[in-house]
């Protein structure tokens, strides 16, 4: 019986569609689920629901569960993470303490201050789990599923483990696009590549015909354009189409949130157009509904179709050999040969019982490519960050991070990140306490004659200039 660890599988939602899944697939019927929490409060009610669903479809698979994270890795084929470091609690933080510096956020789980501080709270729990893996499961293969999927996965890429980080952007935007276009999704050939949540259709096509002239046809269009009003504006200038939703895309990007102008004509939108704490507000709107009932004793035990998640493919297509194309969140290493070799790129990778395969796909456009590279850089010093443990580090990430040096000046910078350090204390062990250096404020006097000090020769023809023009 393959083992298969969740690691966070207090996600009540996510948990048991991943286990819908595996448990449809008929050559995954006899699965040993071992769920992982640090509390069995969760974790409880998805073992009650799934021994439901195995009993009544007469399967043979069975749960477990644990809150000893040893225990549960200790012989697994398969490891799933999809844990959250601090909660809605942490979130909470991520979001608002920003918002009361002026940087505006929507999702805040991938890059900006609440994507970056994630990845502080979660790199050091997903090293963790990769070291004990090399001791307790090292032929095991690591399902990735915490975000900031990129960050995250750049430090899975530093350790010997096996891995792939998983999102569903790819497929979702697919629908998308079928629904433009007015072709089914099955029926469209593409390259998707670049980073994850950024990711750049580089070839659309039905039957050998380019889909690209009709889907910029659609986004001139009032009624399509305002759909997507950040994603197709970026469309309109850098043609090509990404792979996440304007509520993510306007965070990673200089040109929608940083003042009020820019909200109001671009995300303005209801259901995740991109409107100011949206994830934030659903996320509390779940932990609160899900905190006074057990919403899985009253789901039905049928056995569903299964979703769009990559996961149950992948584990069949390793098990059986029968190959599965996805894409996928790995190590670069010339993937994508205008990227950085050890940043995290994502392409299309193929599973097969000898594991899994990534794609050279060469050159992405190169004014796509610029785009990654300005995450990318933050996504650098953040992993850097949460490994060593510097703070001035952190200052540095955030000062090149698109959103926030286009709303903050670096003294600003410096003090949001010490206050979310301060806040955020009990989730970053790393950093002892230690804070950004202070800097105070010079003042200025109105009468102040400046320092004889030796001028540099630009400065000194740019001021003969202007003494002539006087």
């Amino acid at each position: 019986m393959r083992r298969i660890a969740i690691i966070g599988a207090g996600s009540i939602v996510f948990c048991k569609t991943l286990m819908l899944d595996i448990m449809a697939t008929k050559d995954l019927e006899d699965t040993e689920f071992v769920l992982m929490a640090p509390s069995t409060g969760k974790t409880s009610q998805v073992k009650a629901f799934a021994d439901r669903v195995i009993k009544e479809n007469h399967l043979k698979s069975k749960v477990t569960i644990t809150t000893d994270r040893r225990v549960a890795l200790r012989g697994a084929n398969y490891v799933i993470t999809s844990f959250q470091v601090g909660g809605v609690s942490a979130f909470e933080l991520d979001y608002k303490i920003p918002m009361k510096y002026g940087v505006d956020q929507c999702i805040g789980d991938t890059l900006g201050p609440g994507g970056v501080f994630r990845a502080l709270r979660s790199i050091p729990v997903i090293l963790e789990v990769a070291k004990d893996m090399e001791e307790l499961c090292p032929n095991a293969t690591l399902l990735n599923y915490v975000n900031p999927m990129a960050m995250i996965c750049w430090a899975l890429g530093e350790t010997n483990v096996k891995y792939v980080g998983l999102c569903h952007g790819v497929q979702t935007t697919l629908d998308l696009i079928a629904g433009y276009t007015g072709v089914s999704k099955q029926e469209i050939d593409y390259i998707s590549a670049g980073i994850n949540h950024m990711g750049w259709f580089t070839e659309l096509s039905h039957k050998g015909v380019d889909l690209y002239p009709l889907l910029r046809e659609k986004f001139e269009q009032p009624e399509f354009y305002v759909n997507e009003k950040v994603r197709g504006e970026v469309f309109r200038h850098f043609g090509y189409f990404m792979t996440e939703s304007t509520g993510h895309l306007s965070e990673y990007v200089p040109w929608f949130r940083k003042n009020q102008k820019a909200l109001d004509e671009y995300c303005d939108e209801p259901s995740f157009g991109g409107e100011t704490g949206a994830y934030y507000t659903w996320c509390t709107y779940v932990a609160d509904k899900y905190k006074e009932q057990d919403i899985l004793s009253e789901e039905s035990a049928a056995l569903p179709p299964r979703s769009v998640e990559y996961c149950a493919y992948i584990i069949e297509a390793l098990e059986t050999g029968r190959t599965f194309k996805f894409s996928g969140n790995i190590r670069n290493d010339g993937m994508i040969s205008n990227l950085p070799a050890e940043c995290c790129a994502e392409g299309a990778v193929f599973a097969d019982r000898t594991g899994l395969h990534r794609t050279i796909i060469g050159e992405i456009p190169p004014q796509c490519a610029a785009l990654n590279l300005t995450n990318i850089n933050v996504q650098r010093l953040a992993v850097l960050a949460a490994k060593s443990g510097d703070p001035e580090t952190v200052v540095h990430a955030l000062a090149l991070d698109p959103l926030t040096s286009s709303v903050l000046t670096l003294r600003e910078i410096r003090e949001m990140v010490t206050e979310m350090l301060q806040a955020e204390q009990e989730w970053l062990p790393q950093f002892g306490g230690r804070l950004p250096r202070p800097t105070p404020e010079i003042p200025i006097p109105m009468d102040l004659k400046r320092a004889e000090v030796p001028i540099d020769p630009a400065l000194a023809v740019f001021s003969r200039f202007g003494e002539l023009a006087k």
